[in-house]
Order: structure tokens, then C-alpha cells, then sequence
């Protein structure tokens, strides 16, 4: 496979379930102490931050964290409450998210999407993988692009930082979040997941996943969809963890195939690999992206 264009929430179900940009909810400690630096913040005399998340480019913390997401309602049908909550409204805020975006990645150059989820651990085998991920891409000339939060996202943004390339952060609007994770070198928050995703494909060579649960099968489907459908062409799609991801190939195969709701082609929309030498080297190669190393650098 090759590609034509460039351009990531924890695996809990419930509104904070996306894998790629959903930090994981900050638990709470003894006598109801956040566990995100409220006790320090009481012991310096500040005011206790029990949650804290963005809304788009809006920081919101203490008892203002608790109101609605955006897109909650964007989908709400409820028309009873002021303009500002209106579509015409919301129509102005989207629009304006694209913009953002539009503008800041418009000059990014060759880049990779890099999935996975937010709960992988930082001793874990994938989380190294993630950051070995990072480093070839940078060598490769790509930048790296992830939901900006922890796990996976974390270990393919270190990589990528430490190899001196571009490291790209795209977070989300969730009920609790920890904000960009330390290796982002240039962040965007979305309130709204259609706009986010946007960006993932628009801007991406191509997509790299690593383990990850709903967000990371969100955005693995819906990237199928969009080749299958030729909406972009030439994209890669490299899923790293034999046996994490044999199961569901072997139900794409068995059953998707066997009743013909997909056709045989369209099995070949995924690469399976095991490493991060092997997924990068299909990415680079389906991208037909060939650039210098020293091309990568100086963004960081």
C-alpha cells in the first residue's frame, strides 16, 4: 500500500473511553484529595484543583471541569437554552477549530499518525516499541503526530522529541484529562472529535497503531473506511502486535469476508508486523516519502 496525503483516550467505556487523546481520569485519594497535586497545592496555600480539563483552547478547573463537553452537546437535541448553545453558534466554534488546525499544520511537512492506547504502561514492552516508533520516523523524515496524551501517545511523542524532530500533539475535549503530555512540542486541543480526526488523516502519510481499545479501533476503522472508499489513497495502515490484533483480523477474515460484507481486497487495507523497524519501513516505503534524516531536525 502507498499514500497520498499527511496528517491519538483510555479503553474504560463511558465518556472518557477514546484511547488516543483521553488522558486517564485522575483518581481521587484519601478524604476525597485528588491525586494530581492537591495536597501540594493546599500545603503552598493555593486553591485545591481537584480536575482540571480543556475545552478547545478554554482551560477549565476546580467545579467549572464538571460542565458539559462540547460535543455532548452538539448532539443533544435540546433546544431550550441561549444562543451560545444554538448550531448557528456551534456552527462559528467548528469552523473555527478547522481554521486552527488548518493553519497550524499547514506547513508540517511528511508526517505519520501513531495510535494506541492511553493506558499503556511505561514498563511495558509497547511503550518501548512506541518510543523506537518515534525515533525511526524522525530518522526517516516524518514527523510524528498523536492524540498528545499518556501510554502510547507519550512513548511516540518521546521518541520523537528526543530524535530532534516535529512532535505533534492533537488532544481532545474529555470529562478528565492531564493535558498534552511533556514530549508534545506543538499541541492543539479540539472540543470536537470530528474536527480532531480531520486533522489525524488530512495531515498523515500514513497511520502507525499500536495496542490500544475503542479510540484507537475508532480511528482504525474509520481510516480503513476512508481508503476503502478511495475518500484518500495510498495510506498505509500498520498495526503493530501480532498477537494483540491476529483475533480481530482473523473475525475480519472469518466472518466480515465469509458473509461478504467486505470483499477480499479489502483485507489487504491492514499490514501486521511486530516491530517498529518493520512498521516503519512499510510506511516509508507504501508513502513513497524519501527524504534525508538531517530533514527531520531543527524543529525541535
Amino acid at each position: 500500500m502507498s499514500h497520498s496525503q499527511q496528517s491519538p483516550a483510555g479503553d474504560r467505556i463511558g465518556p472518557s473511553s477514546a484511547d488516543e487523546g483521553a488522558p486517564q481520569a485522575v483518581p481521587d485519594g484519601p478524604a476525597g484529595q485528588a491525586s494530581n497535586g492537591t495536597s501540594r497545592a493546599r500545603a503552598n496555600g493555593a486553591p485545591a484543583v481537584r480536575a482540571s480539563r480543556h475545552k478547545g483552547p478554554v482551560e477549565l478547573r476546580r467545579g467549572q471541569a464538571a460542565a458539559p463537553q462540547s460535543d455532548s452537546m452538539l448532539l443533544d437535541t435540546d433546544t431550550s437554552a441561549g444562543f451560545t448553545r444554538t448550531d448557528p453558534w456551534r456552527v462559528l466554534r467548528i469552523q473555527s477549530e478547522f481554521v486552527e488546525g488548518f493553519g497550524t499544520l499547514a506547513d508540517l511537512g511528511p508526517a505519520i499518525s501513531v495510535f494506541g492506547s492511553a493506558r499503556t504502561p511505561r514498563d511495558s514492552s509497547f511503550y518501548a516499541i512506541g518510543e523506537e516508533v518515534g525515533r525511526r520516523l524522525v530518522a526517516s523524515g516524518y514527523a510524528v503526530i498523536t492524540g498528545g496524551g499518556p501510554g502510547a501517545m507519550e512513548a511516540a511523542n518521546k521518541g520523537a522529541c528526543e530524535a530532534g524532530g516535529v512532535s505533534v500533539g492533537l488532544g481532545i475535549e474529555l470529562p478528565f484529562e492531564q493535558g498534552m503530555n511533556e514530549w508534545v512540542d506543538l499541541g492543539i486541543n479540539f472540543r470536537y472529535f470530528f474536527a480532531r480526526k480531520t486533522m489525524f488523516v488530512k495531515y498523515a502519510n500514513g497511520f502507525i497503531v499500536l495496542p490500544g481499545g475503542f479510540g484507537t479501533l475508532d480511528e482504525l476503522f474509520e481510516a480503513m473506511t476512508l481508503v476503502q472508499t478511495r475518500k484518500v489513497t495510498s495510506f498505509p495502515i500498520v498495526l503493530i502486535g501480532v498477537d494483540y490484533w491476529r483475533p480481530l483480523i482473523d473475525w475480519i477474515e472469518g466472518t466480515l469476508l465469509t458473509e461478504g460484507t467486505i470483499s477480499e481486497k479489502d483485507l489487504s487495507l491492514l499490514q501486521l508486523v511486530d516491530t517498529a523497524e518493520e512498521a516503519v519501513r512499510i510506511v516509508a516505503a507504501s508513502s513513497g516519502h524519501r527524504q534525508a534524516p538531517s530533514a527531520a531536525s531543527g524543529h525541535h
